[in-house]
């Protein structure tokens, strides 16, 4: 999917952050980018959550479509390429941040092993 066969449910800007962030997947590999760094296709595949390669495939083309991912190195193959962040999607950071914080707070104790916030690298400036 891309960004021009989205289907946009209203024109609530909640709404359409959720169009594009709100599966199961896509914020989990915005999150793998931003602790990790880039990271190629291989190694978001390898995420502990267990995405597969045509879930994978199709997030990544639209985050891409949507700048908010971008390769590394746009003339070589995905699977040997690495995806990093945008300026956009670095955006995300604090949004992810915030979730995770309220998740902590508020899912605690229906959660027992869930883990602190894992350390994410210093913002590149």
């Amino acid at each position: 999917m891309d960004s021009g066969e989205m289907k946009w449910r209203s024109a609530c800007p909640i709404c359409s952050a959720l169009d594009v962030l709100g599966d199961r997947w896509t914020m989990l590999i915005v999150r793998d980018l931003i602790v990790h760094g880039p990271r190629t296709y291989s190694e978001l595949l390898d995420s502990r959550e267990g995405i597969a390669t045509n879930i994978l495939a199709d997030r990544l083309s639209l985050l891409s479509s949507l700048m908010l991912v971008e390769r590394v190195n746009p003339d070589s193959p995905a699977r040997n390429n690495a995806f990093r962040l945008t300026k956009g999607g670095e955006a995300l950071r604090p949004v992810l941040e915030g979730l995770g914080k309220w998740a902590q707070v508020n899912l605690k104790n229906f959660h027992q092993d869930m883990l602190r916030m894992p350390d994410s690298p210093k913002k590149r400036k």
